[in-house]
This record gives C-alpha cells, sequence and structure tokens, in this order.
C-alpha cells in the first residue's frame, strides 16, 4: 500500500518515537476559515497544535482508548480487548473510576493504525523503566503495547483521597512496553523527581503518574491543624519510599487570583479540603 502525505507531509512532523508509537505535530493549521485565521495565528504561537499518534504494526500488538481511532491501513485485525460478559463488567467498573473507557480494543497485524488528534500534549513512556509499575492520574492513558497489564490501584485510606485531590482509585500500568499518555502540559515543563528512600510533598493533586511503588499519603504541612491555619498551605500531598514522580507546574483553567499572584488549585481546596480550610479559616 502506497500512503502520500503523511510521512512525507512537511507540515506534519514527528516530534517523539519509542516502540511501535510516533507523535505526530502538525505545525498550523491550513484550513482556517478568514474569520478564523487571527485565532489560528496566537494558537500556534502559543504552541496551541493538533497532536496524533500513529502505531507501527509488524506483528506486534497494541490496545488504545475506545473511539480514538483514526484510520487503519494494512492487514491489521481488531479486537474488542473483551473476554465475556464476567470481563465487561469488571472493565466498566474499572473505567467508571479511572475515567478511562471501559474496553481498550487491540490491534494487531502488519500495517499502521492512526489515532484521532488533540490539543493535548502526548508523552511516550518506557512503563519498564518505573520499577513495580507507574500508577496515572484520571483520563492521561490513549495507547499502549498490548503486553502491558492494567491494574486498579486503591488509596490506601478514603481520607487520602478526599483530601488529596485524587480518586480513590487510578490506574496501574506494569510490564514491559511503551504507553502514551495524553498530558495537560508538555515534557518540557514537567518536573520528574527521583526518589531513593525519600520524601515529596506537594500542594495539590499536580503529579500526573508516579511509580507504584511509593507510599501516597495526605498530611497537613506543618503537622497540626494551628500550623496549617495559620501558614495557610492546609493538606499536602506526600509520596514516600524509592520511585518516581511526575509533576505539572502547573493545572490547565486556572485564573490569577485578583487578591495576589497565580494560585494552582490545590489539595486543600477539594471537598474534604474546604470543609477544613473554612474550619481553620474562618
Amino acid at each position: 500500500m502506497q500512503i502520500n502525505n503523511v510521512f512525507d507531509n512537511k507540515n506534519m512532523i514527528c516530534i517523539a518515537n519509542s516502540g511501535a508509537f510516533y507523535v505526530y505535530e502538525h505545525q498550523k493549521d491550513l484550513s482556517v476559515m478568514p474569520w478564523d485565521s487571527s485565532r489560528a495565528y496566537f494558537m500556534k504561537e502559543m504552541n496551541v497544535k493538533r497532536r496524533q499518534v500513529l502505531a507501527s504494526l509488524n506483528g506486534n500488538a497494541i490496545k488504545i482508548q475506545a473511539g480514538s481511532m483514526q484510520w487503519i491501513a494494512g492487514n491489521v485485525q481488531a479486537t474488542s480487548g473483551v473476554k465475556g460478559v464476567g470481563d465487561f463488567v469488571g472493565k466498566m467498573l474499572k473505567g467508571a473510576v479511572t475515567g478511562e473507557s471501559a474496553a481498550k480494543p487491540v490491534y494487531t497485524g502488519q500495517g499502521y493504525v492512526m489515532l484521532e488528534p488533540t490539543y493535548r500534549f502526548l508523552l511516550i513512556e518506557d512503563v519498564g523503566s518505573w520499577g513495580q509499575g507507574m500508577v496515572l492520574d484520571d483520563g492521561l492513558f490513549l495507547a499502549c503495547d498490548a503486553q502491558i497489564q492494567e491494574n486498579l490501584v486503591r488509596r490506601k485510606s478514603v481520607s487520602s483521597a478526599l483530601l488529596g485531590g485524587e480518586g480513590l482509585f487510578n490506574l496501574c500500568l506494569s510490564g514491559q512496553g511503551y504507553a502514551v499518555l495524553e498530558s495537560p502540559v508538555p515534557r518540557e515543563e514537567l518536573f520528574e523527581f527521583v526518589l531513593n528512600n525519600e520524601e515529596l510533598r506537594i500542594d495539590g493533586n499536580m503529579a500526573i503518574a508516579w511509580s507504584s511503588s511509593l507510599q501516597f499519603t495526605v498530611e497537613t504541612l506543618t503537622g497540626s491543624a494551628m500550623g496549617s491555619a495559620v501558614s495557610k498551605e492546609g493538606f499536602v500531598n506526600v509520596y514516600r519510599g524509592t520511585g518516581k514522580i511526575l509533576m505539572a507546574p502547573t493545572l490547565p483553567g486556572v485564573l490569577p487570583d485578583s487578591n495576589g499572584p497565580e494560585r494552582t488549585q490545590t489539595s486543600s481546596h477539594g471537598l474534604a479540603g474546604s470543609i477544613a480550610s473554612s474550619v481553620f479559616n474562618g
């Protein structure tokens, strides 16, 4: 099969590649109408671009979020990724608590699978480099090698989920292979922390991925309610042990505070955190 204007498209550049996955970035929107031209110009200047994942299959297999396939070329077979009613029910429950699709179609064979474009930033991660596994923030998963295992990891306590701004359950990927994540920020903005039996405290649910070997808790920054009231920091997410953490420096959609510098969304502004803050701060 001959495929034109994909690999030789000057407006669509491959910006990352690992394993079977290639990330293509559209440099600018060439189909803009006159009345949208100014908006399209500033989108390009601010790095708001469409990005797509192309998977190259040569006898290997991948699984993707349901509904994210755009086109398939070659001798590629697709299966639902569901092994019966019981498996479907289990995956529905898993998807309900992680924000992922209930079933992830599996594609195998010889050819290419192109995914739908997105304006989010696409990261290719070597899952094996995360040790026992990597835990993802809700809604980040896009695709991975089919041999990657998916499991739910549960917070050790309900309070850590409520106060930490994270869900009670998160998707954990483990095994050898690559995964593609939809990140709210580009890789160039992500902070990476490598802990060696150490501790990291983050004011808010800004970690997008972390090693499953790390212990996660939610604590007051100063160790006491009175100290938190005085410092106005409230609760912080604490990661302890040995492993890695990817952290976004800010969260999208956060507006500057009119009373001071920009504040990011923090765990102390969650449901339980808001109640606690109102008690301490009046």
